[in-house]
């Protein structure tokens, strides 16, 4: 077997894992780790026979890793080495090393969390920091801590910094193997001004095929990317024994084997590939990498709730993983679409996906584990609490974790768990199968899984689906794309036993099925494409096309930019609809509230569905105690005005007020006290009333004096009354506008022969006088009689008898006779 630099490391590793229980691994790439490492590891003593599983991030190095170790071995994948991936598995009873992809072992674990028969877990290529990677290892370091003192665990990574990964394994000693890669020339050659991504590609990778030597493996973010500089390459002229490949993850596997193949014998290989090739697999006879410098990432976004694919700048680790592709086998030469300066500022290291990614899988994955709480695993990067928040929050109302209870699955839950996909596209499923759609809803959830089958710019779901079954031929179809999502919708039909091949029916019912998968992206229109979703967020269609008129609809993919995210699949959904395979969601309120401009309570009843109105009208019999509670609400903002309040009701008040200010044991009446207390005293006569109509019945001096005790009423009377009698006999009101100066406006020739000023409250207050003129003019305002009797009557009087000479002007006023009338009665 050929020498590989991670040879001169693997006793060191065999000693350490033989003393410990962890270790870090740090080989450079070309180093051999994944080929070689777990069959040095095959028969330690420690590992007592028990299987070796090898966790790597995609399927592709996945196979290739498992293929080339049994070929070593002289035997074929599913003897001594086998491997597991989505939809495909090579794994015998003899087999004792099994490469698994991410999602495959959680549900390892999940399906027996002590790993029984296992020895040790690799991580390889720990460095590209997935989701379901960390989740993998904090769930293996649990079980390690709590069921398996036994189990071996080994990160492995080309650029990972080792030392925060040692620490997490409790203080792992970390191994170096520097690897043997060939010296790889690199070529900073940029973008051209008003030159597309594309369109510089494809130049830079006809200009290496003339310059230099060996096959070019090319970086481009996405498969519209590759199909796009592929057909700009087939146009260029290049030699005929070059040829023109694809590698991305959606590939069917037999074209991905055929793209990281050796090219034939006098042929050379133009490699279009995604991040798929970045580490892990040896795509074979590559001297020149071409890097766009980009890659497509998932982000999601706690705000909206959904995640999108975003295309970011590569980090320095990655640009190097891509470089080294070219010094695998020989001398090499990297072309980057990016200039030095533009080098420097990009991020040392990739964001962890963990950071910025949907939390629903995540948080359904620990609750069937049994975690209540992110924090009781170890984790190199925590799960963001917000965007796990929300996950919980999705989780309960797709049923799989109990709302009193949201860190417990509930059955539904741990069956959506099992089926190993996203959370909305199982909880799908398994509601469609009794309802007779579990064809459709497979065929959905592929579909949704993967990359849009359909170059076409008609966002209904619902012509997908039409494709996978073969009853619509479009031209703009990726048949490659349509043969794969049928197959895999196949295998989930198999796994859940599920017959029905689908009908046309299904086709109608498409937006039913998102509806079961997105509950909070039913949208209703508001006009001009735009919808409300039932989540509460926007959404519009960007052009003007059938869906654009639908009434209600359902989007399964949309942006988050702005404010109405951009909808890119969807289908439309009926009120019927709605009603009967919906109405879980859906609730019917009565809301009750205070309308300012009609100054009443207005009663309405809403059916809701989330954020949606789905009908509106007014309500007949709303609870009475609901409709009080608003009008009192009513009176609160808008004033006790609106009551009936009469000239003797707010005397009355005012009085109460005033024998208040000098003993508070009386009942507060003022405005504000009785806004603090309206339940207490208007409930009584406010019954079957709404507005201010309504209360215009009201008595409110009776009310104001029912407040108070026979005693009080009898003491207000006495003490602070309705009228005064003044000397010439009337008996004139007592103005109490004013609580502090109650006042008394009365002629003056009425107080003749009044020595002192009248006074109520039992003495304490004396009444503020407005003295008129015989024609009911103000002359004098005064609190102290005596004083305008020895000071200013005189002047008083030579004026008011100039006015009214008629009138009796006595020169003693304290001896004259009062009189209400022009001169007194002899």
């Amino acid at each position: 077997m050929k020498e590989l630099p991670i040879d001169s490391v693997l006793p060191e590793l065999a000693d350490v894992l033989h003393k410990g229980r962890n270790a870090v691994l740090v080989a450079a790439p070309g180093a051999g780790k994944t080929t070689r490492v777990p069959l040095a590891l095959l028969d330690a003593p420690w590992l007592g026979g028990q299987r070796i599983l090898m966790l790597e991030p995609r399927r592709i190095a996945a196979r290739s890793a498992a293929r080339f170790m049994a070929a070593s071995l002289g035997e074929k994948p599913g003897e001594t080495v086998g491997y597991r991936v989505r939809m495909d598995t090579k794994v015998g009873p003899k087999t004792r090393i099994e490469v698994v992809t991410e999602g495959v072992l959680t549900r390892m674990l999940q399906e027996d969390q002590a790993l029984e028969g296992v020895g040790a877990v690799i991580f390889d290529e720990f460095h590209e920091r997935h989701l379901q990677g960390d989740l993998g290892l904090a769930l293996s370091l649990q079980s390690q801590g709590l069921l398996r003192d036994d189990l071996r665990l080994l990160v492995m990574s080309a650029t990972i910094e080792a030392e925060p990964v040692a620490a997490l394994l409790g203080g792992a000693p970390v191994i170096v193997s520097e690897g043997r890669a060939y010296p790889v020339d690199t070529r900073y050659v940029g973008i051209r001004a008003l030159e597309r991504i594309e369109e510089a590609c494809a130049r830079t990778v006809a200009e290496a095929i003339r310059l230099d030597e060996g096959d070019v493996l090319v970086f481009l973010p996405g498969a519209g990317e590759i199909r796009r500089v592929h057909t700009l390459l087939s146009a260029a002229g290049l030699p005929p024994h070059v040829r023109i490949m694809p590698l991305y993850g959606s590939l069917p596997a037999e074209a991905q084997d055929r793209a990281v193949a050796a090219a034939e014998p006098g042929e050379r290989k133009i490699v279009l590939s995604t991040s798929i090739a970045e580490s892990s697999v040896t795509v074979k006879g590559v001297r020149i990498v071409v890097d766009c410098g980009l890659s497509r990432v998932p982000r999601f976004s706690a705000r909206t709730g959904m995640s999108r694919l975003t295309t970011v700048p590569v980090s320095v680790a990655s640009a190097d993983q891509r470089r080294g592709r070219a010094g695998r086998e020989g001398n090499g030469v990297c072309y980057r679409l990016w200039t030095e300066e533009q080098h420097r500022i990009l991020k040392p290291q990739s964001t962890p996906e963990i950071r910025e990614a949907d939390m629903a899988p995540l948080a359904l994955e620990l609750a069937a584990w049994g975690v209540a709480d992110p924090a009781e695993l170890h984790w190199l990067d925590a799960p963001p609490a917000a965007a796990y928040g929300q996950a919980v929050t999705l989780l309960v109302e797709l049923g799989a974790l109990h709302p009193a209870q949201p860190d417990k699955p509930t059955a539904h839950g741990r069956a959506m768990a099992e089926l190993g996909m996203h959370p909305r596209l199982a909880h799908m499923i398994l509601r469609a199968e009794p309802l007779g759609l579990g064809a459709a809803a497979c065929e959905l959830a592929a579909l949704l899984s993967d990359r849009d089958p359909l170059r076409s710019r008609n966002i209904d779901v619902r012509l997908r689906l039409e494709a996978m079954r073969g009853k619509r031929v479009a031209a703009e179809a990726d048949e490659a794309a349509l043969r794969r999502l049928q197959a895999e919708a196949a295998v989930w039909r198999r796994e859940l036993g599920i017959r029905d091949a689908g009908s046309d029916r299904d086709i109608d019912l498409c937006g039913v099925l998102l509806a079961l998968a997105y509950p909070d992206r039913i949208g209703k229109r508001r006009g001009d494409g735009r919808f409300l979703l039932s989540g509460g967020r926007g959404g519009a269609i960007s052009e003007l096309q059938p869906l654009s008129a639908a009434p209600y609809l359902v989007a399964a993919e949309m942006t988050d930019a702005g404010t109405d995210g951009e909808i890119r699949l969807a289908a439309p959904i009926t009120t019927e609809q709605l009603d009967e395979y919906c109405a879980p969601l859906i609730r019917e309120e009565t809301e009750v509230a205070w309308d300012k401009s009609a100054q009443a309570v207005r009663a309405r009843r809403r059916v809701r569905l989330g954020a949606l109105t789905l009908q509106e009208g007014p309500a007949q019999n709303p609870d009475s105690a609901l409709v009080m509670q608003e009008l009192f609400e009513g009176l609160r903002q808008q004033g006790l005005d609106l009551l009936p309040w009469t000239k003797p009701a707010r005397q009355l008040q005012a009085r109460v007020e005033l024998m208040r200010r000098h003993n508070p044991e009386w009942p507060d009446v003022s405005d504000e006290g009785l806004t603090a207390t309206l339940a207490e005293w208007l409930a009584p006569y406010a019954a079957g009333m709404r507005g201010k109509n309504d209360l215009g019945r009201l008595n409110m001096t009776s009310i104001v004096e029912g407040l108070l005790s026979w005693s009080e009423r009898q003491q207000l009377d006495r003490e602070v009354p309705t009228h005064l009698t003044v000397p010439s006999g009337s008996r004139i009101p007592v103005d109490y506008s004013d609580p502090e100066a109650p006042s008394l406006p009365v002629r003056l020739q009425e107080l003749f022969g009044l020595a002192e000023t009248p006074r109520i409250a039992g003495g304490k207050l004396p009444i503020t006088l407005h003295l008129l003129s015989p024609a009911q003019r103000p002359v004098q305002v005064t609190r102290d009689l005596a004083s305008f009797w020895r000071d200013a009557y005189f002047e008083v009087k030579k004026d008011l008898k100039g006015r009214y000479p008629k009138h009796y002007w006595p020169d003693n006023p304290l001896e004259a006779m009062p009189t209400n009338r022009t001169k007194p009665r002899t």
